[in-house]
């Protein structure tokens, strides 16, 4: 993998495309000036020139090199930044730094992916990695919550998802809207009644800390195995080599050694879905 020799130079890259996900997200192409490689689940700090940086989670395909995408909520200052960017506008990005998941180490095994919440943009791009590699596993399920209907994001793309066969997909919301005929209900409502061998299965769970912990509980108690259930602890990164200390989780820096972590690393740190 090629790693950039000064991790704290950014390279810089043009912006090809803004779309607009919903009235808080928006996803973002850019094209950086050399290709850059990442594993899915690991994260790039992107540089707003003269305002400062933020880590994302790039919600493409890794094996397109020469662009990427994030997918961005507008939360903070930054953020907000990233929502004003438009075609042509040159940005920074540093990395990819930290942990992805395992690819390798789930082949021949039974997956669950589970999105709480309406981040899935490191999910998305485990997504098409698991399509890019659908031979490896024995079977992939995908389990997806979100407020509303109208909050989820890559409709379009999920459609195509559920038209592949491959995958057994199921969506819920918190609260349903007109023309919703699926299930309504928090993401652990659509956990049960899975055709797996849970205890020899591989779960991956990403979304807001508390649709993590409920999902988490859920799983262990169908019978995952603590090291099975890989989950994003994708809270407080800032500098994203290991020095500001902000994204700590017990003994760990969220950023160097995760951001994905297993289950049994972090269940007994105090507080880890704080």
């Amino acid at each position: 993998m090629h790693h950039n020799e000064n991790p704290y130079r950014p390279i810089e890259a043009k912006v090809l495309e803004v779309r607009t996900e919903t009235p808080t997200i928006k996803t973002i192409k850019f094209k950086p000036v050399e290709p850059i490689s990442f594993e899915t689940g690991q994260f790039v700090e992107i540089t707003i020139p003269g305002l400062g940086e933020a880590p994302f989670t790039p919600s493409s395909r890794p094996d397109v090199k020469d662009t990427m995408e994030v997918t961005v909520m507008k939360v903070g200052k930054v953020t907000e930044k990233v929502h004003e960017l438009k075609v042509g506008d040159t940005i920074g990005v540093r990395g990819p730094f930290g942990n992805g998941y395992p690819m390798d180490h789930f082949k021949g095994k039974e997956l669950l992916i589970v999105g709480g919440g309406c981040g899935l943009a490191p999910i998305r791009s485990l997504v098409y990695e698991v399509f890019s590699r659908l031979g490896d596993f024995k079977k992939v399920f995908y389990r997806g919550g979100c407020k509303t209907p109208s909050e989820f994001l890559y409709k379009k793309e999920i459609d195509g998802w559920i038209a592949k066969k491959d995958i057994n997909i199921k969506l819920t919301v918190d609260k349903g809207e007109e023309g919703w005929d699926g299930n309504v209900g928090v993401v652990t409502t659509i956990l049960d009644g899975i055709d797996m061998d849970f205890s020899q299965g591989i779960a991956v769970v990403c979304g807001p800390p508390i649709a993590m912990k409920f999902s988490t509980q859920k799983l262990l108690s169908l019978g995952f195995k603590d090291e099975n259930i890989y989950l994003s602890m994708e809270k407080n990164m800032s500098c994203g080599i290991g020095k500001c200390g902000h994204c700590r989780i017990g003994t760990y820096y969220a950023c160097k050694d995760g951001p994905v972590f297993t289950y049994d690393k972090i269940k007994n740190f105090h507080e880890i879905w704080a």
